[in-house]
């Protein structure tokens, strides 16, 4: 039932892909079947999937198939289903948002085509987590890397977006490369790459060489530093209900891809987990500085994203270290904690980007610099972007703080019991300061664009004639923002969510322990919480009884003095954040432009900052510069005539030949 259910959904999502290019291009049509097929597929998945999570076991089918060393089989356990859930959550709720979103659009884009890509997204992230097989796998991830570079270029007539298109495709297909020799050399001498006869590494070096790999491959998808360039720019260009499912959960079939290759390869050394604490930490502190350094409201959301795969990251090392010591407390926290933030990840970033498209819809601009008063336009959307901007800080009663809490008792509690500074406990205070200053740093980020985007007074034209989102999107903001509110209230129950994995992947009888005693604690957090709320709304409600019979006046706030305030005597985004920036200066290297005229009453003052990111400036850029040079120089052997690429393909047979001999 459960596969029949997992098949279904595929086949309506990959039938609606296909009606939806016949539906009508420009028109209402192609949305409703494209929405009306997302959702249905979600519907069914997440069925399959919490039978699955409900039970712990594992249910297949495998059948031939003609294709060289593959065969389709796939499977759906407790880490298929969590990922399974995730997904197909993120993506109902985008299709839903995206109806109104592409409005606009009618009439010049082929919304067809927008949603036939959206479903082929859709359906081979599914396949993506339940394939077993090598080849399988890598067909599914090839048609999730080019369904979602082909939403990223819906806007292709924009240079800006081809760019950032091209190197996605590009970034993709580097990770591909690496995921092939993966395979190639997990299925060894076996004639099929089915995951249940991969060869088992003799050694630790062959081991090691697998992990890396893995690293590499999946960490190009998944946005691990350096190899997060392509994000910056993807996720700006996309439509934001595709940048939010690109952000939630496709860049989260990186994170699947690592944990289920070293499920496979037997017990961790730990050098493998230290690889992971220290990418995670790197990861998640660059990432929330190169944030606070943007304008874009979407690119800062889009280094968020680099920022909590660091998260995760850390506490998949700490998992990682922990089973390589021996220490179930530390790998079960850390592992829940890492994979927990997965799906808090997910409903709270798909929230903001649902926001950023909100108020970019509204007003025109995605410039933050050019907001302003929003509040009082778009009062729902800033609710529910406050909600989202709390919980990606760790705030609680929301869902961000569970799971990062989760990491937090892992690591204080190793380095609580290390008798010495070294080892396991060198590793708990990487990941106890990582996440401090993460933490810290994101909540400076956060009130930053709150404060620019939503409140003071409108910036621009476009920002003073902003309206509330329309109904569609807000449903999927709403139901987003009471997901937040409700995985944060609920955190025992989120850490009974998440157990079933952990003892997939542990397979350790005190998993059920450690699982009670984190939920245990949880469980006072969410009392004492929902007392403070329920406090406060006493006292709110008092104050509107006591107020009702009196007249209320508003007013501007105190200006200083200034008889003729203007928006330009706001913060910019600039100045807010420059204190923070101005600290890590030589880390992020950022270019600051102050023009101000001299005299005892200049009229013109003029305060920017321009951050480019270092690793594609200073690392990618002049590697591909060099390869370009190289192509131009060997350009001469293309002449063009057939007889001699002929020529070139018989010297090379008889290389071969001659290296075979030998």
């Amino acid at each position: 039932m459960t596969m029949c259910l997992m098949l279904t959904s595929l086949a309506v999502l990959f039938f609606g892909s296909l009606l939806s290019i016949f539906a009508g291009g420009s028109g209402r049509g192609a949305s409703r079947v494209g929405v009306v097929t997302s959702v249905t597929g979600a519907v069914l998945a997440v069925i399959a999937a919490s039978t699955a999570l409900w039970t712990g076991a594992e249910s297949s089918i495998r059948m031939a198939w003609q294709v060289p060393f593959a065969s389709f089989y796939i499977a759906i356990d407790p880490l298929s289903a969590f990922f399974i859930i995730t997904i197909s959550l993120v993506c109902a709720l985008a299709a839903i948002y995206g109806t109104s979103y592409l409005d606009p659009y009618r009439g010049r884009k082929n919304l067809g085509a927008a949603w036939c890509f959206f479903n082929l997204l859709f359906a081979s992230m599914l396949l993506v987590v339940v394939s077993r097989n090598g080849m399988l796998f890598l067909i599914a991830w090839e048609a999730m890397s080019l369904s979602s570079f082909f939403l990223v270029m819906f806007e292709h007539e924009k240079p800006e977006v081809r760019e950032a298109g091209w190197v996605y495709l590009i970034a993709a297909h580097v990770g591909q490369a690496c995921l092939m020799f993966l395979f190639i050399l997990l299925g060894g001498q076996n004639s099929s790459l089915d995951f249940d006869r991969f060869t088992t590494p003799m050694g630790a070096a062959a081991a090691g060489t697998l992990f890396i790999l893995a690293i590499a491959g999946f960490g190009a998808k998944a946005g691990f530093l350096p190899l997060h360039v392509w994000l910056p720019d993807a996720h700006p260009a996309a439509p934001s209900h595709v940048s939010a499912v690109m952000s939630g959960v496709m860049i989260k079939t990186g994170i699947y891809g690592i944990v289920r290759i070293v499920s496979l390869l037997g017990m961790p050394p730990q050098w493998w987990g230290w690889t992971l604490l220290i990418i995670g930490a790197v990861s998640g502190v660059m990432g929330v500085l190169f944030a606070l350094a943007q304008h874009d409201i979407k690119r800062l959301l889009a280094y968020h994203s680099v920022e909590n795969i660091g998260i995760i990251t850390i506490g998949l090392g700490l998992w990682l270290l922990g089973v390589s010591i021996n220490s179930p407390v530390l790998a079960a926290l850390g592992l829940m904690g890492g994979l927990l933030h997965v799906l808090n990840h997910a409903i709270f970033k798909s929230l903001l980007f649902f926001g950023a498209g909100a108020v970019a819809h509204a007003t025109g601009t995605r410039d933050m610099d050019l907001m302003g008063g929003l509040q009082k336009k778009m009062p729902r959307t800033a609710l529910a972007f406050g909600i989202g901007a709390a919980a990606i800080c760790g705030l609680p009663p929301l869902n961000g703080f569970v799971s990062e809490f989760l990491i937090y008792i892992g690591a204080f509690g190793i380095v609580a019991r290390a008798g010495a500074l070294g080892g396991p406990m060198a590793g708990g205070l990487i990941a106890l300061t990582a996440l401090g200053l993460i933490g810290g740093l994101a909540a400076a980020c956060f009130a930053k664009v709150f404060g620019i985007v939503f409140l003071g007074e409108p910036r621009s034209e476009g920002s003073a004639g902003a309206h509330e989102a329309p109904g569609s999107m807000l449903f999927a903001m709403t139901a987003l923002a009471v997901l937040c509110v409700a995985l944060g209230l609920a955190g025992p129950l989120s850490v009974r969510f998440i157990t079933p994995v952990a003892v997939q992947l542990l397979g350790n009888a005190q998993v059920h322990e450690i699982s009670d005693l984190a939920s245990g604690i949880l469980l006072k957090v969410s009392i004492a919480c929902g007392t403070l709320i329920i406090i406060s709304g006493f006292f709110w409600a008092l104050r509107r009884i006591l107020l009702s019979g009196r007249v209320n006046t508003a007013g501007p706030t105190w200006d200083c003095g200034y008889a003729a305030p203007t928006s330009r005597m706001q913060y910019t985004a600039s100045s807010f954040a420059w204190p923070v920036i101005g600290m890590f200066q030589w880390i992020v290297r950022p270019k600051l432009h102050a023009g101000i005229r001299k005299g005892l009453f200049p009229n013109y003052a003029d305060l920017s900052s321009h951050t480019d990111d270092i690793f594609r400036k200073r690392l990618f850029a002049p590697i591909f510069r060099s390869i370009s040079r190289m192509a131009q120089a060997i350009h001469v052997l293309q002449e063009g005539r057939n007889h001699l690429y002929v020529l070139y393909i018989a010297i090379t047979i008889l290389v071969l030949l001659l290296v075979k001999v030998r």
